[in-house]
């Protein structure tokens, strides 16, 4: 039986990654992996991750967002963290201790949801309930024949997908045909269950979709590629698609941490920089209009990622606590 929006956020109360993540009234931040800068090459350096993981955990980072790119395409130049997201979130999940991990986001229509499901549900019990699951719909057009799949129906087949997650991993023996996918016909059962019998599961940006279904059908949005200036706009919106009830928005940003403290936060297009002083009280402002959550890919920034990461741990963090 699918659970309504309010019970389901009352749910996520209990479960560890999303009630971090996700605090009403509270701002709190993420970092893209591999959470350092690359601004030359669509590679990073990810040698130092451990390291810069371990800084983020201990610090107060609220969770790590793993990108879902399996092929460079040099027209985009960026492959993210290199490593598959579920793949790399295992790893994650043995090796940090308070960080939530999440997908920002799974490019659904390229991959089987039963398998989504599956390794969604293996993460949040090998993290402790602390795994996120960001969906999209991908926005690369040349990936899309190499997977054999159709870029003109990923938007249908992204709202079928969604649901073959919530059926497998929220209910026992679950029916349901579908026109994209397979047929399950109560005869077979996904195991594991979700620690907290749901899975936390975001839009990361629309995916095709109109506000209004991913209002009712996702458990937060998280938006990009517009000025973080325009979040009164976003927020209105977005509260009048989920009817007033209080799901998450959040917003994600390339990123500049200036060396200079005092240095005023400028923006251009989908970059955000600026000295730690000016970025706390802009992100207080924030804060009071509504936002849930930023978050921060530093890709652009020259500056060493183990320094940068421990400056906003200890200086911007504690002002949102």
């Amino acid at each position: 039986m699918e659970t309504s929006s309010n019970k389901r956020l009352e749910i996520l109360k209990n479960h560890k990654g999303f009630s971090q993540v996700f605090k009403p009234g509270k701002l709190t931040f993420g970092f893209v992996a591999p959470m350092a800068g690359y601004p030359d090459a669509p590679t990073p350096d990810i040698d130092s991750f451990t390291k810069i993981v371990r800084i983020a955990d201990e610090g107060g980072v609220d969770v790590i967002w793993l990108r879902d790119v399996p092929f460079l395409d040099p027209n985009f130049g960026d492959v993210g963290q290199v490593y598959d997201p579920m793949v790399y979130g295992g790893v994650l999940a043995a090796t940090t201790k308070r960080i939530a991990i999440g997908t920002a986001g799974i490019v659904l229509p390229l991959r089987d949801p039963i398998i989504v499901a599956k390794q969604a549900v293996s993460l949040d019990q090998l993290s402790g309930g602390r795994f996120i699951l960001g969906l999209a719909s991908g926005d690369r057009y040349s990936e899309y024949p190499a997977f054999g799949s159709n870029f003109n129906d990923r938007v249908e087949r992204f709202r079928e997908a969604r649901e073959v997650i919530r059926k497998v991993t929220e209910e026992h023996y679950p029916i349901l045909d579908t026109a994209y996918y397979g047929t399950l016909n109560g005869a077979i059962d996904l195991v594991p269950k979700p620690i907290a019998g749901i899975i936390p599961t975001i839009s990361i940006g629309r995916g095709g979709q109109d506000l209004k279904w991913i209002g009712e059908n996702m458990d937060g949005w998280l938006w990009h590629g517009e000025n973080a200036r325009n979040i009164p706009l976003r927020i209105q919106q977005w509260q009048e698609a989920t009817n007033g009830i209080n799901k998450p928005y959040g917003y994600a940003h390339f990123f500049d941490l200036s060396e200079n403290i005092d240095e005023p936060v400028s923006f251009s297009g989908n970059y955000i920089r600026g000295g730690r002083n000016a970025l706390i009280n802009f992100w207080q402002q924030q804060q009071q209009a509504g936002l849930s959550h930023a978050v921060l890919n530093p890709k652009p920034t020259r500056r060493p990622a183990d320094e940068m990461i421990q400056e906003f741990c200890e200086f911007i963090i504690p002002q949102f606590r």
